[in-house]
């Protein structure tokens, strides 16, 4: 049986861009799938094909059950979606945002205003409940949106970049809530850029480049597939670039990566701490004074690198994905999904 989210062969473009060009998912109930890749991947328009905001060109589609071009109004019925931009009513406070989102669904006034103050103490907005929400923080606007995609507890949720702009303080308040909504049996499919997200929240991780899953699995298989181990150095002088970069080439096993705004050198090794010392001494030996140096395991950017051979946020020619291309703002796809029913 497919798993509360089941895609097969999605096809999406937008006159010459492939958006999608062939997407396979598969997320079992209660599990949370990180959807990874740069601007431009395809990963929105993913969401919004499944989510019925699009309609893909050819493929599979089945959410909570429910084929999502056969029969779109129960999908809408069923999930719940928090769009990369707060899609709130800046001029009704957080409780009347919520409260109009509850009657958009058929609640009862009494039952919308009640599920409204839940949330606004689930998300720590309860002191600010009565406020216009023009008056609220980016990372408060963030948080009423992802209260307002909660109001009728949806089995599935899709949060497409949900932590974009947040301070570390409020991403990793909105972290906790997403870990008590899986807890409480919620499916969920995450897209995010930020790689510590992904290794924090997702049971499995699904990168995506150019319109195609190039790699699934955990986190921990897809560092396996990397390899090996990092040295990371950090030289004090910046001219000292060049010699240490030589250095590291000499150990390495693999190209050295170079950051210079921060002067560090990375490159893939063999040999553990032993080697490291050998790299050490070699360094000292070139006059090459370091600032920091050490042996790590891959993480999901080096993942990323070896697998798209950019990192995670750069922008790419598909860039146009997430704006024009596909026919509106976030904010108003977000905003379309949560009002469809009251227009029917």
């Amino acid at each position: 049986m497919p798993g509360a989210i089941y895609a097969e062969g999605l096809v999406k473009t937008f006159g010459d861009v492939r958006a999608l060009d062939g997407v396979d998912l598969d997320v079992p109930e209660g599990t949370v799938l990180g959807l990874l890749g740069p601007n431009g991947a395809g990963k929105t328009t993913a969401v919004r094909c499944l989510t019925t905001l699009l309609r893909p060109d050819s493929g599979r589609a089945v959410v909570a059950g429910i084929d999502v071009v056969r029969n779109p109004d129960a999908v809408r019925r069923s999930v719940g979606l928090s769009g990369q931009f707060a899609a709130v009513d800046e001029y009704l406070t957080g409780r009347e945002n919520l409260q109009m989102v509850g009657q958009l669904y058929q609640m009862k006034a009494k039952a919308a205003k009640a599920r409204a103050g839940e949330l606004l103490e689930q998300f720590h907005l309860a002191g600010a409940g009565d406020r216009p929400a023009k008056t609220y923080s980016g990372g408060m606007r963030r948080r009423l949106d992802l209260a307002a995609a909660l109001v009728v507890s949806p089995p599935v949720m899709f949060m497409d970049e949900p932590t974009t702009g947040l301070d570390p303080r409020n991403r990793q308040q909105l972290w906790e809530v997403i870990k008590q909504l899986v807890s409480g049996g919620t499916t969920l499919l995450l897209t995010t850029q930020y790689l510590e997200e992904a290794d924090h929240l997702a049971h499995d991780i699904a990168v995506v480049d150019h319109g195609r899953v190039i790699a699934r699995g955990t986190s921990d298989q897809l560092k396996a597939r990397t390899g090996g181990e990092r040295v990371e150095v950090v030289v004090h002088e910046r001219e000292h670039l060049t010699t240490a970069s030589e250095v590291l080439h000499g150990f390495g096993k693999g190209e050295v990566a170079l950051d210079e705004h921060i002067r560090r050198l990375t490159v893939p090794v063999t040999g553990g701490a032993k080697l490291l010392a050998e790299v050490i001494r070699e360094l000292d030996s070139r006059g090459i004074e370091i600032d920091d140096i050490g042996l790590r395991r891959p993480t999901l950017d080096d993942v990323f690198l070896s697998l798209t051979g950019h990192v995670a946020e750069e922008e790419t020619a598909e860039g146009a994905e997430d704006t024009s291309a596909e026919g509106g703002s976030g904010t108003d796809s977000a905003r379309s999904t949560r009002r469809k029913e009251a227009t029917k």
